[in-house]
């Protein structure tokens, strides 16, 4: 059975973006490794499944590299309007998310962060504001979930911290019992950032759209940045707001690279 498949990317976060609103692709954790794998599949940090919606728009799906199936992805979340060329409500396992054309990309409503340790989740109860925990020359991160788990830590360099070691350790470390993402972000006042992610099952990328999310809901709730702020990652820039109700808004861009067709039974 052959599929068509859509090569998209937010901000260099890139994916495969597999349309099955009206004919349906099965993607089981093996599948989706093959279609990631970048020498011998079609090459991606994520595999994105759109579908038919019922009470929404389209469903989305996400698969990361190694298979595995997480709940949320804010760059890939950006390229659903620009895929389907309109704006559109979005069921994820995370909720329903709200996206919406902008420019060169798209504006989505993230929802509320949640800061509960057993909402991340933790391992066991303490303060999400600063886990008393340590590695290498990283302590003392917010933990904050955003649709999936993330640590965030404010450093004065992120170009200085080795995050492709110190990345894979904390993602598996047992205080996370469904691994971590991690954000190292440097703060140029109250309105700028600078940031890298490692990202669970996933490695360094250009750009992590949740974890931008997650980084910016941390500064506000420990009263570091304003409601609105600048965040730049690797990939380009992204923009960030919290509205009234305290929902978080991620506005930028989401890019169409080129489409094709594969046969399924490659990626047995």
């Amino acid at each position: 059975m052959a599929f068509r498949f859509h090569k998209m990317h937010g901000l260099g976060n890139d994916f495969v973006v597999i349309d099955a609103r009206e004919n349906a692709v099965d993607i089981a954790p093996a599948r989706a490794r093959a279609i990631a794998d970048r020498r011998t599949g079609i090459g991606c940090d994520q595999l994105i499944l759109i579908g038919p919606g019922r009470t929404t728009d389209v469903t989305m799906r996400i698969w990361n590299a190694d298979g595995s199936e997480v709940a949320a992805c804010g760059n890939a979340t950006r390229c659903v309007p620009v895929l389907i060329g309109r704006d559109c409500t979005i069921e994820t396992a995370a909720g329903v998310l709200h996206a919406a054309l902008a420019d060169d990309g798209a504006r989505v409503d993230m929802g509320k962060p949640r800061f509960d340790w057993n909402a991340i989740p933790l391992a066991y109860a303490m303060d999400t504001a600063a886990l008393p925990v340590a590695w290498g020359a990283l302590s003392a991160p917010a933990a904050v979930n955003v649709g999936n788990p993330h640590l965030v830590f404010f450093v004065d360099d992120v170009a200085a911290i080795p995050l492709e070691a110190l990345g894979p350790e904390i993602e598996q470390d047992l205080l996370f019992p469904e691994r971590i993402n991690v954000n190292i972000a440097a703060r140029h006042g109250r309105d700028h950032l600078t940031m890298r992610t490692w990202e669970r099952g996933a490695g360094l990328t250009r750009a992590c759209g949740t974890g931008a999310c997650a980084t910016f809901a941390a500064g506000r709730r420990l009263g570091l940045l304003d409601a609105a702020v600048r965040l730049d990652l690797p990939g380009g820039t992204l923009q960030l707001a919290e509205s009234a109700a305290g929902h978080l808004i991620m506005t930028g861009p989401a890019t169409h690279v080129f489409a094709g067709e594969a046969d399924a039974a490659a990626f047995a």
